[in-house]
């Protein structure tokens, strides 16, 4: 053996790619991690896993309570998922973007009611998965079992019939379908659901076999990708060698031949690849070791045909005519897949690239870009300034365009971005939006030293910090991962420069709301203000970009010292409008409610003459405030205290004494009351009608002279008649 030549594909796809680097990721962050069913079809790279602290078990039912789940690229049904949640076990979901578009497609045929056909291997986990997503769907592993399923129809097949294929099937087996549906259903509903991965593994398998004298197949015997490969290589390669590592390779049945190839399975890693290449380059003094690629791979058709027509020659009793027609075939087949690869385009770093949404985790979208390779975008880039949830901007089935970041042929995947992509479509937006002075959201993704960088459309707009709206000496950070609204106020595409002011928001909200407010403003007016500010005699409320002060009188209909007995400054408080000047830009506000005035409350409930139960609130040296009911206080004046003569109001009560008292006067003009303690020990005087007296007219009458410091009545003449005039008790008016 002289060659060794390495299929350009052999090994990982980019599912089991990701479900692998998953796990371990998942391992090294929680221990201990369970998965249901193998995790790939491979023992060794299981066994790696295993020492890592990963758990296999059969059934969701195996999983302990809280456990960390691990879903495989091969999928699970709709009953894995519910016993899962069932048990709260946090799940953390590898399966296929190309799986999880077939459990799209089962799940719509559930919706509708459709006969659902998965063509694959019935015991296969991927093809189990999928029919639970369906009740009653049906699989088949070949295509006679197909033409007999659909041949008996009946009640299952009214609906119609969607027929779907193993992500792992050949072109073969889906081209003899398809025709099989079409020409036994009306209108059946046929989705190649290939993964194109696969196709090209196989395509390359098939072209690389034409060019070898034997071939090594790479693969567990349980996986089904790995035994479709043999068998492709089976079809033009008379030897094949189908191993699981390197321990199996016999080397010495190798020496015969001169030129050796090697392909993988997708559950196959690398460093089990690379084990049995140099397994087999040690068998050879000066090895020639190749891997396949565009520029050497030759057209092998005539080789399969030779191969073929030389395996006819080798039994006699096939006919010649057979012989040709299997020629025919093998070169029909090859071409096919040649020509299957040619249509698969290849990709290079910022093409943009346009594609479906195969599938949605927590952290990308897998998109079916229609090349060899799976792209992935990562699901932060799908968000949007409005703040939306992620499941609700993008959708299994969507199209995508987006730029290529990457490719990665040793994992077999396509970085992809659409965020750089809508950023070369925004400029134009932006520049519009600067000229039209257009209000734009974002989100403020980083600070750095002059201001903060905002995520609008997704181009990078820089606010300088005097623009941040913020104050003078206050932190940028705060400001971080917040969604903000902002003019641009400067766009210079040459050197991809973005200027934009929060703080100009803020102003012009401002001077529109002050227009707005004095526009419409009215007394009586009610409005939802903020406190700004408090002073000795008052409150300043903004009540939407203009100040207005409410009085400490009217902040509260009891009594009160400062206005930070009723308010703080930050507070949002309902106040009212009491008058307003337009010219001087003042305007009075009123807080406390007008249907709570404890004057009407107090005069709905009490009269003159009534009796009360009242609290001393305040003692004076002429007499004691007691308050009736919150916010009316009457006057016990110290003659009114005690039947007897006291010298202080503290003699007899003390402040928060309960007492009763008789109201004696209320006076409505100037909201005063007279209580008296000593009255309700008096017998209330009765009111005698007031007689009219006659009116008549007195000549003027002289000063009366001082006797004794009386003045005494006089006569018509002027002389005293000796008697004492009565004179009103003003104490008893008091």
């Amino acid at each position: 053996m002289k060659r060794v030549i390495t299929a350009k594909t052999a090994g990982f796809c980019a599912g089991v790619a990701r479900s692998v680097t998953l796990a371990e990721r998942a391992l090294e962050q929680y221990g201990t991690v369970y998965c249901i069913g193998s995790l790939v079809h491979n023992h060794d790279e299981i066994a790696r896993l295993e020492a890592m602290g990963m758990v296999q078990v059969d059934s969701a039912e195996d999983v302990p309570p809280g456990a960390v789940v691990l879903l495989r690229a091969h999928g699970e049904g709709k009953a894995v998922y519910a016993a899962l949640e069932a048990r709260g076990a946090t799940v953390i979901d590898t399966t296929c973007g190309k799986v999880e578009y077939i459990h799209s497609l089962a799940r719509r045929a559930a919706e509708e009611g459709k006969a659902l056909i998965v063509f694959g291997d019935p015991t296969h986990p991927e093809v189990q998965g999928i029919c639970g997503w369906c009740p009653g769907a049906r699989a088949v592993s070949d295509a006679d079992a197909l033409e007999k399923l659909l041949a008996e129809g009946g009640e299952w097949t009214k609906n119609g019939v969607l027929l779907v294929f193993q992500s792992t099937e050949t072109k073969k087996n889906f081209e003899k379908s398809e025709n099989i549906a079409k020409k036994l259903c009306t209108n059946p509903e046929i989705f190649d659901t290939i993964c194109s991965a696969t196709q090209v593994r196989q395509s390359e398998a098939l072209e690389l076999s034409g060019q070898c004298d034997i071939m090594v197949v790479i693969g567990g015997k349980h996986s089904a990708n790995s035994r479709h490969l043999a068998e492709i290589c089976a079809e033009v390669c008379g030897q094949v060698l189908f191993v699981e590592n390197a321990a199996e390779l016999d080397t010495a049945s190798l020496s015969a031949y001169d030129t050796a190839g090697i392909t993988a399975g997708a559950s196959v890693p690398r460093r089990i690849i690379k084990e049995v290449k140099q397994k087999m380059c040690d068998e050879i003094k000066d090895p020639v070791v190749e891997t396949t690629a565009e520029e050497n791979i030759q057209p092998a058709a005539m080789e399969s045909a030779e191969v073929v027509s030389a395996a006819a020659e080798t039994e006699p009793e096939a006919a010649p005519a057979e012989a040709g027609e299997a020629a025919a075939e093998a070169e029909k087949s090859f071409e096919e897949l040649l020509n299957m690869e040619d249509s698969v385009k290849t990709i290079y770093n910022r093409d943009v690239v346009k594609g479906v949404v195969a599938a949605i985790t927590p952290t990308e979208v897998t998109v079916d870009i229609g090349a060899k390779y799976s792209g992935y975008i990562p699901l932060e880039e799908f968000e949007d300034e409005s703040g939306r949830d992620v499941t609700e901007l993008i959708h299994i089935g969507d199209s995508v365009e987006a730029s290529v970041v990457r490719v990665n042929d040793v994992e077999g995947t396509v970085v992809l971005s659409k965020r750089r992509l809508d950023a070369v479509k925004n400029w134009d937006m932006i520049e519009e939006a600067c000229t039209n002075e257009t209000l734009v959201e974002g989100v403020v993704t980083e600070e750095n030293k002059g201001g903060i960088v905002v995520r609008v459309m997704g181009l990078r707009v820089f606010v300088p910090a005097s623009q941040s709206g913020l104050p003078r000496e206050a932190e940028m950070s705060q400001l971080l991962h917040q969604k903000v609204q902002l003019y641009i106020t400067e766009v210079n595409r040459g050197r991809r420069r973005i200027v934009g002011s929060i703080r100009l928001v803020a102003a012009k909200a401002r001077r529109a709301a002050v227009a707005k407010v004095w526009d419409e403003i009215e007394v009586g007016k009610r409005y939802h203000g903020t406190v700004k500010s408090l002073t000795s005699y008052g409150a300043f409320v903004d009540i939407g970009g203009v100040d207005g002060m409410v009085h400490v009188s009217e902040l509260s209909w009891k009594r009160i010292t400062k206005p930070a007995d009723v308010v703080s400054v930050g507070d949002e408080i309902e106040v009212y409008v009491i008058n307003f000047d337009r010219a001087a830009r003042r305007i009075s506000l009123g807080y406390k409610d007008p249907n709570e005035n404890p004057w009407e409350k107090f005069t709905s409930q009490y009269k003159t003459g009534d009796v009360a139960s009242v609290r001393i609130v305040k003692l004076m040296t002429f007499g004691a405030f007691a308050e009736i009911v919150p916010g009316v206080d009457g006057l016990i004046h110290i003659s009114q205290i005690a039947n007897r003569r006291i010298g202080k109001p503290d003699e007899v009560l003390n402040v928060n004494d309960i007492v009763d008292v008789r109201i004696t006067a209320i006076d409505e003009e100037k909201h005063k009351v007279s209580l008296s303690i000593r009255a309700l020990s008096e017998p209330i005087p009765a009111q005698k009608p007031q007689k009219e007296k006659p009116v008549r007219e007195r000549e003027p009458r002289s000063i009366a002279p001082k006797e004794d410091a009386l003045v005494y009545e006089v006569s018509e003449t002027g002389v005293s008649t000796g008697n004492i005039p009565e004179i009103e008790d003003e104490s008893e008016e008091s």
